[in-house]
């Protein structure tokens, strides 16, 4: 069975599932999308163009794409998308163009200015990065999307939750009632979980939630989930310096993302929902890992079409109408654009149709997201005006 398919709802039932069932306590639920026009194609690496391994390929901007004011502007301590820390664009699989600016904040003492080379938290970022992994997993045969996720509890008899399958989840169609909200921390779940009584072991806090819809029919964005996945990889790995090593041996190691540390809770589970630390450039090789459909240096490390699964409208996100995929939000305009998104304003933006990733890391309120979005959607359409072949000079 495809890939999409399965992430498109095409589920397979255990001989262990319990039927039909009513979701309680339901979350207003959003409607899925219809699809819509055929996804924009990966481009593949230039030919001439090196792989950015131990350092990146580097080239003009293209005549016409003038950054100095929207950087300015992103980086101005006054302005509304306070702080900027970094900024890299990659264009043709080359390094463009890549700012730095700001300073860490630290409670013990003065801030670290951030430079090429600090590692900058991703928030959910990481998300994106857990369906790489889940990806690998796959194509090694060890884990399968279609059945039921193996996590213990949900395999009880008579319990609701047995049928949520691997695709539910990276959906996060998974009908768990996981509550992401982050303004009051009693009634929170996920400040809970990172922050609070859970985080001794997130995949279990997150897995023990109560089902508030039929798994596969309800879309709700959470970081418990993320969590839950990573409980399942976990087990399957083994928890701890196994999981830890297949991250690095499978996933930063290839990418010659040198600077990227994840972070574990006390249970060996990788907190794949929040936390991993990279500096701009690797996050950058990220992005073009998956603008490249999973393959580096000539070598695929994803299954074929499991970026397409990731970037494929799947959900409609009730607080903003955003499209979700799986892990991955997109959207559907002329460029084919989707991206990685995390708190306080962390974008991996890829650009198929320009072949285009932009990097943007800082720390800016949620009450600006907004005016993060405008901007960068002004930086990509000067990529998109400009003569890009201009690049390669």
């Amino acid at each position: 069975m495809r890939i999409d398919r399965i992430l498109w709802g095409t589920r397979r039932r255990s001989p262990r599932g319990s039927g039909r069932r009513r979701p309680r306590d339901a979350c207003p639920v959003s409607d899925e999308p219809a699809p819509g026009a055929p996804l924009m194609p990966l481009p593949p690496q230039p030919p001439g163009v090196p792989w950015p391994a131990t350092s990146w390929p580097t080239g003009p901007l293209p005549d016409g794409v003038d950054l100095e004011g929207l950087l300015d502007a992103a980086f101005d301590p006054d302005g509304p998308l306070h702080d900027t820390y970094a900024v890299a664009c990659v264009l043709g699989g080359r390094l463009v163009y890549e700012r730095y600016g700001g300073t860490l904040p630290r409670f013990d003492g003065p801030g670290r200015p951030v430079s090429v080379a600090t590692p900058l938290l991703s928030w959910s970022v990481a998300k994106s990065m857990l369906h790489a992994v889940v990806g690998m997993l796959v194509g090694d045969g060890i884990l399968d999307l279609a059945a039921p996720a193996l996590v213990p509890g949900w395999d009880r008899p008579g319990d609701p939750r047995r049928d949520i399958t691997l695709a539910d989840l990276l959906a996060m169609r998974d009908g768990l009632a996981f509550v992401e909200g982050y303004e009051d921390a009693e009634t929170s779940d996920v400040i809970q979980m990172l922050f609070g009584r859970g985080q001794a072991d997130m995949a279990a806090f997150a897995a023990d939630r109560p089902l508030a819809a039929t798994p596969g029919t309800r879309y709700n964005y959470s970081t418990g989930t993320s969590m839950v996945i990573s409980g399942v990889i976990a087990r399957a790995l083994g928890a701890g310096a196994p999981y830890r090593a297949y991250l690095d041996e499978r996933l930063f190691g290839p990418l010659g993302m040198t600077s990227a540390t994840a972070t574990f809770d006390d249970s060996g589970a990788w907190v794949a929902g929040s936390f991993v630390h990279a500096s701009a450039r690797d996050f950058a090789r990220f992005g073009l890992f998956y603008l490249r459909d999973g393959v580096w240096e000539g070598h695929r490390l994803l299954p074929e079409r499991w970026v397409d699964a990731g970037r494929s409208p799947r959900s409609v996100d009730p607080d903003d109408g955003y499209l979700y995929g799986a892990h991955w939000w997109t959207r559907e305009d002329p460029l084919g654009t989707f991206w990685a998104a995390g708190h306080d304003g962390q974008y991996i933006d890829l650009c198929p149709a320009l072949d285009l990733v932009l990097v943007r890391l800082g720390r800016t309120a949620s009450d600006r997201t907004s005016e993060v979005r405008a901007w960068r959607d002004t930086v990509i359409d000067a990529f998109g005006g400009a003569d890009a072949g201009s690049s390669s000079r």
